[in-house]
C-alpha cells in the first residue's frame, strides 16, 4: 500500500509552501479512501512518494485515471493566503491504495 502526492513543478513553490500542499493532498485523499485501505495504510507505515506534474491539465488528467481506477484522490486548490493566487491547483494526491494501482496512474512521474 501507498500513496502518491504530486505536485506542480510549474508553480516554483518554496519549501514549506510545498510541503503544506503535500499534506493537504495527503490528508484530504486518505480521508476519501474506504476504512479497509486507510487501516491497512496505516499498519504498513503510511509509504507515501511524492512527485512532480507540469501543470494543472495533467493533474487533472492523472485525477481522472485515478476515477476510473477505483482510486482514493483528492486535488487541492490553494487558499492564496500566501504564494499562490486564490483556486490555484497545486496538488493530487493518490490513494492509500494497493501499489500497482497507485502506479496505473503515477508510475511515470518523476520523483519531486
Amino acid at each position: 500500500m501507498k500513496q502518491a502526492i504530486v505536485a506542480r513543478a510549474d508553480l516554483n513553490m518554496g519549501e514549506g509552501k510545498l510541503a503544506a500542499q503535500v499534506a493537504h493532498a495527503s490528508l484530504s485523499a486518505y480521508e476519501d479512501a474506504d476504512r479497509r485501505d486507510r487501516s491497512e495504510w496505516k499498519s504498513e507505515g503510511q509509504k507515501k512518494v511524492v512527485l512532480q506534474a507540469d501543470g494543472e491539465s495533467q493533474l487533472f488528467e492523472l485525477a481522472d485515471v485515478a476515477e476510473r481506477e477505483g482510486l482514493a484522490h483528492a486535488i487541492v486548490r490553494d487558499a492564496g493566503h500566501t504564494q499562490l493566487e486564490p483556486g490555484t491547483v497545486s496538488a493530487l494526491a493518490v490513494g492509500p491504495g494497493r501499489d500497482e494501482l497507485i502506479d496505473r496512474v503515477t508510475g511515470d512521474l518523476s520523483l519531486y
